[in-house]
């Protein structure tokens, strides 16, 4: 592979002059087993390179644990992408936003008190100096220097919208280039916080999705030579639970598309294929009002969830067209899609009765949070005994994010953090009533001062103006259902359940999983964790890959926590349903 230059006439591969075509796919968005096909088209619409974030998060678990297997084996995607005769950007964080849980931090970093993120805090650079010496060893071979896809590194990101620190941005700059790293670094920034967020001696870009020549004008003004890139095109948005499919014209978006290609710049489409948050890895955004980013990551981009081309596809590579080649032949076709109507969900199992098998509880004298308990996603069961019967007013000094609760294990309320709701009333029974809380980690925040989102019950649980004390808080990740004992559903279920049923196929496609007449809760297939659903939406279907299904028998599990459909079935269909749009 050639070596990227950067002078001052631009960007050159072997002394040639060089164009960035890229796009964003993040291997972790997509099922392992379509990395391939996502990178072939990419490449027909004429890109010459793909762009991919790192999620720290999942990579290491844990301080002591580190993956990079199956769905997490990135070496096994940039050789993909080499194969393609694609170059990579690499944006190895350590944050990384991305509308992904948490901004990419890993939740245990918030077990430490007083961590702060995003600084040189001690805590904070140790844990990230760690992770890159595990990180980046492995990828080396994979630099273009040595021959390898990768041809620049990201700084960090976006790290002017959250401080203006030049020695912290040096302190990650000098980590990468300790451990190996030799091609060009890059930050990206919006055109606002240029000044705040670039580092001397790095390549300075830009994030934006319209005004291209303003934009560009105002990196330029920052940055007098040098190559112009746009390192975060937007051609789409995401979506939030509550609100609407948010979709953006494509040849409106082609037109800015072929604004700033006029000018001689690079791009980096944000995103190319968006993909999905598959099981719990949505994040959130907390501006005053804490809003999580629904399960699909479809993004409105040119290649759908299901890496199906879009109208943006044909749309940008007409445009790009002008500017470069690109390569003969057709629009690819849409991939087949299977359907299956009324699939019975015949077996069935209390949440709260089979806790004990999904998680161990921890007695204390007040609610641990996910940090405190080692857990990054799912649920925490919190448990106390109520000491006297009649009308009491609970409240909860911070929900994080979605309590539901329960007395003698009949639900009696809901309190969400999204909705400032912190109180509820209710009347005690009897003496030793069990008050249970169930609360769900809805993704935490990913941009902002607000990554330091610690779940479950950070502060006190109050009955009548009194501290609770002596619970026990079992953490329910969630992360294998095999303890699990199903038995036939004779009766409606009251609460949360899980819900499971089989189903036969002869051979295997994409399809969508469609819960209508279900509440709120995840899904599986085949053990494979879908996301979550809610039928506030607008999402009102789950994309099921097909690598996850197999011919023979396929077993499916719905976790409700309100109300399931009346007959308790499921269906698979040939059309996804994203909800209502807003441009």
């Amino acid at each position: 592979m050639p070596v990227l230059q950067i002078d001052d006439g631009g960007f050159r591969l072997d002394s040639e002059p060089f164009r960035l075509l890229s796009g964003g796919l993040h291997y972790f968005r997509v099922h392992p087993a379509q990395w391939a096909d996502r990178l072939h088209k990419a490449r027909l619409m004429g890109l010459n390179t793909v762009e991919t974030y790192v999620p720290w998060n999942l990579h290491q678990p844990r301080p002591d644990l580190f993956r990079m297997n199956d769905g997490l084996d990135l070496p096994a995607f940039l050789d993909l992408a080499a194969a393609e005769g694609l170059h990579v950007l690499l944006r190895p964080g350590p944050y990384i936003c991305a509308e992904w849980e948490g901004g990419g931090l890993p939740s245990w970093l918030l077990a430490q008190r007083g961590i702060r993120l995003r600084t040189r805090d001690p805590l904070f650079l140790s844990a990230v100096d760690d992770y890159f010496t595990r990180l980046l060893p492995p990828l080396l071979p994979y630099l273009a220097t040595r021959g390898g896809p990768v041809l620049a590194m990201q700084v960090e990101n976006e790290y002017g919208a959250r401080g203006d620190d030049t020695a912290y941005l040096e302190h990650l700059a000098g980590t990468l280039r300790r451990c190996g790293v030799d091609v060009p670094l890059f930050t990206c920034d919006q055109p606002a916080d240029l000044e705040r967020g670039t580092l001397p001696g790095v390549l300075a870009t830009a994030n934006f999705g319209t005004r291209s020549t303003q934009n560009l004008a105002a990196l330029r003004a920052h940055q007098p030579n040098g190559p112009l890139l746009s390192a975060e095109f937007w051609i789409g948005w995401f979506d939030r639970w509550g609100g609407h499919h948010v979709v953006r014209d494509p040849d409106q978006a082609a037109r800015e598309l072929d604004e700033l290609l006029a000018t001689g710049a690079s791009v980096n489409f944000y995103m190319f294929h968006g993909g999905t948050n598959f099981g719990f890895t949505n994040g959130a955004n907390d501006k005053h009002t804490y809003r999580p980013t629904i399960t699909s990551y479809d993004y409105d981009a040119p290649l759908d969830e299901a890496g199906d081309p879009t109208e943006k596809f044909t749309a940008f590579r007409e445009v790009i067209a002008k500017y470069a080649p690109v390569p003969a032949g057709p629009v690819p076709a849409r991939s087949a899609k299977l359907a299956l109507p009324s699939v019975p969900l015949t077996e069935s199992a209390g949440l709260l009765d089979c806790a004990p098998a999904l998680g161990d509880a921890v007695e204390s004298s007040h609610p641990l949070t996910m940090e405190q308990l080692g857990q990054d996603f799912g649920f925490v069961l919190y448990e106390t005994v109520l000491p006297a019967p009649g009308p009491v007013l609970l409240e909860l000094e911070q929900v994080r994010d979605r309590a539901q609760v329960f007395l003698d294990g009949q639900p009696v309320g809901v309190l969400e953090r999204e909705n400032h709701e912190h109180a509820l009333a209710f009347t005690v029974p009897r003496s030793g009533s069990v008050l249970s809380l169930l609360v769900e980690n809805q993704g935490r925040v990913n941009y902002g001062p607000g990554i330091h989102d610690r779940k479950g019950l950070p502060g006190k649980v109050l009955l009548d103006g009194t501290e609770l004390a002596g619970w026990t808080s079992r953490p329910l990740p969630l992360t294998s259902l095999d303890a699990i004992t199903f038995a036939g559903t004779t009766t409606a279920p009251t609460g949360p359940h899980f819900h499971r049923g089989t189903f036969e196929l002869a051979e295997v496609a994409d399809t969508f999983l469609h819960l209508d007449g279900w509440t709120k809760g995840n899904a599986w297939i085949n053990g494979f964790a879908l996301g979550r659903y809610w039928s506030r939406g607008p999402q009102r279907s789950l994309y099921v890959p097909g690598p996850v299904l197999r011919a023979g028998t396929n077993e499916i599990v719905v976790l409700e926590l309100h109300s399931a459909h009346r007959a308790r079935t499921v269906d698979l269909r040939t059309t996804h349903d994203l909800g209502p749009t807003e441009e």
